[in-house]
């Protein structure tokens, strides 16, 4: 029998008893909105209680205010935005398919741009970002929004492959730091910042190809990815983006939820939900309230962990 009120499709998956501990028993998965093509990119503004997100394919941005539950139109057009991140001044930085391009959204509401070349040549399709205590950002450029018109602009690519790259936050240069991957996708850093995971969702185009998160040792200076190993293989759908929280654990969006991994790798557990989630990221007042995209809603949980 479900406890009354549980949403229908939605429930816990105790792998491992580390989960249980981050459960808060008491508490059921809430759907906060539905009406999208495919959600994705939410990221949390605490100094007033916001939550922005994209809706790629119809070329829009959301934004829920917490206090009173509404929904409305953040952005659009929004040049199919896919992946978006808070910086260290509460900015808003956003990974547009259709601009082929990472910017920044300043306090009075320009924009500024970060990076939509490398080299000289066009990048593909910035798809999620990420930004480092030194003020750099970090961003994946797989081939999505040059695919098809669905989500960007359908188009050739100009480098011919898909990498990772950091903006150096003093000379705004582009650098390549990765460039072994087929497509790459979601990022987070570690607590203390000297991991960097990146999810590979190769397999989306190839039944062969890749379906995992890798792990990458940082470089002392923060500025370079040394050793690396795959840290978790999806057991349902793809990886795309996640988030970890303040003892290390990942938790990331699969096809039938939200997979809790401990920071060895070890899967704990799942958020299961009806529909395919795209991403995540912790916010609230206390920073313990996880929201989850999940391609036409945004889900939201409250978990005895924080962001």
């Amino acid at each position: 029998m479900k406890p009354f009120g549980t949403l229908e499709g939605t429930g816990f998956e105790v792998l491992e008893t580390g989960f249980s501990g981050c459960l808060l028993h008491c508490e059921r998965v809430e759907r906060l909105w539905t009406g999208a093509r495919w959600c994705e990119g939410p990221a949390w503004f605490a100094a007033h209680r916001t939550l922005v997100w994209s809706d790629i394919p119809n070329d829009r941005m959301l934004r829920l205010d917490e206090l009173n539950g509404t929904v409305g139109i953040f952005r659009q057009p929004a040049q199919n935005s896919n992946g978006n991140t808070v910086d260290r001044e509460g900015r808003l930085i956003t990974c547009e398919h259709l601009t082929r391009r990472v910017v920044r959204t300043e306090h009075n509401g320009e924009q500024t741009v970060l990076a939509d070349r490398w080299q000289g040549r066009r990048l593909n399709s910035p798809n999620d970002v990420v930004v480092h205590s030194d003020g750099a950002v970090w961003f994946t450029d797989p081939s999505y929004g040059i695919l098809s018109h669905y989500e960007g602009r359908r188009s050739d690519s100009e480098i011919g492959a898909c990498n990772v790259y950091r903006v150096d936050p003093a000379t705004g240069a582009v650098d390549l730091v990765a460039d072994d991957f087929v497509k790459p996708n979601g990022l987070a850093f570690s607590p203390d910042e000297s991991i960097l995971y990146v999810a590979d969702t190769g397999a989306s185009h190839d039944p062969d190809g890749p379906r995992h998160i890798r792990q990458f040792r940082v470089s002392g200076d923060g500025r370079r990815l040394e050793t690396s190993r795959v840290f978790a293989q999806c057991t349902n759908g793809l990886f795309d983006g996640f988030r970890v929280d303040h003892e290390g654990r990942l938790w990331t969006s699969a096809a039938d939820g939200v997979h809790a991994y401990a920071p060895d790798g070890t899967l704990l557990g799942k958020i299961l939900l009806p529909e395919t989630v795209a991403n995540v990221c912790f916010g609230g007042v206390k920073r313990n309230r996880l929201f989850m995209c999940a391609t036409s809603s945004l889900y939201a949980v409250y978990l005895n962990t924080t962001g």
